[in-house]
């Protein structure tokens, strides 16, 4: 496929009951058909709250919905057999996966165990209080269930680096660990905020217990022959040390069939953080651009005061186009959730054409942009919402030009802060297209394509202009889009459209 596009499988309310293994195997097909070449699947193993888990919460690495564990066998997406069995679908029709690994923390532990720990001041992590108290925790997990089926590890407080619970005495808040690897305070190499972040929930993973990485490294290569994944995703890097991730990558790299694709998530709109945390780790991963996501989200909410011709100031791809990953919304940013900051549905066609037609960093799909969604939750004010995702009318179309006109030389108009516009010249063998958009009224731009263009025809890929508009001589023409919208101007003649 000469264009990577990545789907996210799954939003954060995506129902109970077992449905979406057996979603995306039946949907293997028609994604492979109009241009999706890999798909973002959640977690998939157990999860503390069992079959209701979104996967975030991670229990047991080695459940994929085949043990009778924290109140189901199969988890809250269905069981190992039937992931097995998508995956195996997906990649037969060309259409690859990538897992979400959450490695940062652990729970639902087993037993407690008496401890030693510090309490840390929760807006300074660096702020560690040096008297010891003596308390219990949950810290002890044993997988009874599988009973060392696939590995005997047992995961003690030795394990992890702090929790956010303690118990005799009771008390909440963060709490550092006593033991043989903790002795220099958190771990580094991770993000400065709230002053060390290698806390964030639960039972924290302590990498520098050098048991901890090779049991880690020993499940990657179990789950890869579990699992004949393509490549995964990587959650809240941003707390996990950098010298861990570049290990971890690099073996599972060198045991892999084929090169994987690695995508993380380190959620932060410094460009410059984005941008140390791919140095610390050699390159050896692909991050999400989030400053870019916010821009979207910004603009959306302020309409024409946006100044559209600075939509990529400050984001990843522009910065660092070869490890940038560009979306519109995911499962944190959904309405509801904890980094909330949705696009408004009118400004996500225009979101999607920039990250999808142009030629730089890879594009990632969110599931209800694409399928819809709705649900209830409790917002943090305490009141009870609920939410319509709609599916964006012209993404499909979108997702399918990117495969039939997104290529050759890139030529950019952002010189007006209501009306932008870029051109893909296309090549040899494939056609290009021309991509206007507005965000306050009808936009319209006289564009000097070339002499690769002259005297051609055009018209509106997206159906929101009508009609068809010429190149001259000299292939220059008038481009218009609609008020707030975008279109996808193609060459008639094109062999895409025969």
């Amino acid at each position: 496929m000469h264009n990577p596009t990545l789907l996210q499988f799954f939003h954060w309310y995506y129902p109970t009951g077992g449905k979406l293994w057996p979603e995306a195997a039946d949907r293997a097909p028609w994604l492979a058909e109009i241009g999706i070449s890999a798909v973002w699947l959640p977690p998939p193993y157990k999860g503390e709250s069992g079959g209701y888990s979104v996967g975030y919460d991670s229990y047991d690495l080695f459940d994929l919905g085949e043990f009778d564990q924290k109140g189901s066998r199969a988890t809250k997406y269905g069981d190992k057999r039937q992931l097995q069995h998508a995956v195996e679908t997906l990649k037969a029709h060309g259409v690859g996966v990538l897992l979400d690994v959450v490695l940062n923390h652990k729970m639902g532990a087993d037993e407690k165990e008496q401890v030693q720990v510090n309490r840390v001041n929760p807006d300074n992590r660096e702020d560690i209080d040096p008297d010891v108290l003596e308390a219990e925790a949950w810290t002890r997990f044993t997988f009874p269930a599988r009973g060392g089926q696939y590995s005997q590890f047992v995961w003690d407080y030795r394990c992890f680096s702090g929790v956010d619970h303690i118990e005799n005495p009771d008390e909440n808040g963060v709490f550092k660990i006593v033991n043989d690897y903790t002795a220099e305070g958190w771990n580094q190499q991770v993000d400065d905020e709230l002053g060390n972040f290698d806390y964030l929930m639960g039972a924290n993973i302590d990498f520098r217990n050098n048991a901890v990485a090779e049991e880690l490294k020993y499940w990657a290569r179990w789950v890869m022959d579990e699992v004949h994944c393509s490549g995964f995703r990587l959650d809240a890097v941003k707390h996990i040390p950098a010298w861990f991730y570049k290990e971890w990558i690099e073996h599972v790299q060198e045991v892999a069939e084929a090169p994987l694709f690695i995508v993380a998530e380190y959620w932060s709109h410094e460009v410059d953080k984005l941008q140390q945390y791919i140095h610390q780790v050699d390159g050896k991963t692909m991050l999400f651009d989030a400053p870019l996501q916010m821009n979207f989200h910004n603009a959306s909410k302020q309409g024409a005061d946006y100044d559209l011709s600075q939509i990529f100031t400050g984001t990843l791809v522009a910065a660092d186009p070869w490890h940038a990953v560009t979306i519109v919304a995911n499962h944190d940013t959904q309405p509801l959730q904890a980094l909330e900051a949705p696009v408004e549905s009118w400004f996500k066609p225009l979101a999607y054409a920039l990250i999808l037609l142009r030629e730089n960093g890879v594009p990632a799909l969110f599931y209800p942009d694409l399928f819809g969604a709705s649900y209830e939750d409790e917002g943090g004010d305490g009141e009870q919402y609920k939410i319509d995702i709609p599916v964006i009318p012209e993404l499909e179309a979108l997702v399918r030009a990117r495969q039939r006109y997104a290529h050759g030389a890139q030529s950019e108009w952002f010189d007006h802060p209501n009306c932008i516009a870029f051109a893909r010249s296309g090549t040899e063998d494939l056609p290009g297209c021309v991509v206007i958009m507005s965000n306050g009224e009808a936009g319209e731009k006289t564009l000097a394509l070339g002499e690769t263009f002259a005297g051609r025809e055009w018209y509106d890929f997206l159906g929101h202009e009508e009609g068809r508009i010429s190149s001259d001589q000299l292939g220059s023409a008038v481009f218009r889009c609609q008020p707030g919208s975008v279109s996808l101007w193609v060459p008639v003649e094109s062999p895409a459209t025969a």
